[in-house]
């Protein structure tokens, strides 16, 4: 913590970072960037954590577009484009995946990009891993649409939370079609309802 607090300004912030002038950098105007807090050890507990009232392991396969017998995929809200989260079924997180899902968790990535970009109008598909909130292992793919080159990079899903969502039919329309081709490929599709 002293390197960060060696390098902030008078006003204890530190400087804004170059990103902020990139062009797809989602925000203009006066930013400032947030004071940076005390580290807090030891970390709080992650929702789900040991398994215990984990809400990935509760829903199972309900909330699910598309599942087999070890994995799902699920869909928030509707969002701008389409954004799905690839996760096992059973309660793991990456460091204590089993080599069996490990050596599958690949190619089913793959699958996910290839489902996505099947609907057409895709330009690139992004993977993310963010686990800080949940400790259920779940992994984040994001449909950037075809052209919309000032949403592509690091900022995608900070454009997703910005863009206005796509209508609920729309939504229900994309993400039945990326159930019908993960199922092409083996598992299940599930029935998608706004």
């Amino acid at each position: 913590m002293q390197r960060v607090r060696t390098a902030e300004g008078s006003d204890g912030r530190l400087a804004t970072p170059d990103i902020a002038t990139w062009d797809i950098f989602p925000f203009e105007g006066e930013l400032r960037v947030k004071r940076v807090d005390e580290p807090v050890i030891p970390e709080p507990a992650r929702s789900g954590a040991g398994g215990v009232n984990c809400g990935s392991c509760t829903a199972g396969t309900s909330r699910a577009i598309w599942a087999d017998d070890r994995w799902k995929l699920v869909a928030p809200e509707p969002m701008a484009f389409p954004v799905l989260l690839l996760c096992p079924i059973a309660h793991h997180d990456l460091g204590d995946l089993p080599a069996s899902y490990a050596v599958e968790l690949g190619p089913m990535m793959q699958r996910v990009e290839l489902a996505l970009h099947a609907l057409g109008g895709v330009g690139r598909v992004h993977s993310y891993r963010i686990g800080d909130g949940a400790e259920h292992l779940h992994l984040w793919f994001f449909a950037r649409p075809e052209g919309l080159l000032q949403v592509r990079g690091s900022s995608l899903s900070d454009w997703s939370d910005t863009l206005p969502p796509m209508p609920a039919q729309e939504w229900r329309v994309e993400l039945q079609a990326v159930a019908q081709t993960m199922a092409s490929g083996g598992g299940y599709s599930m029935d998608v309802t706004p």
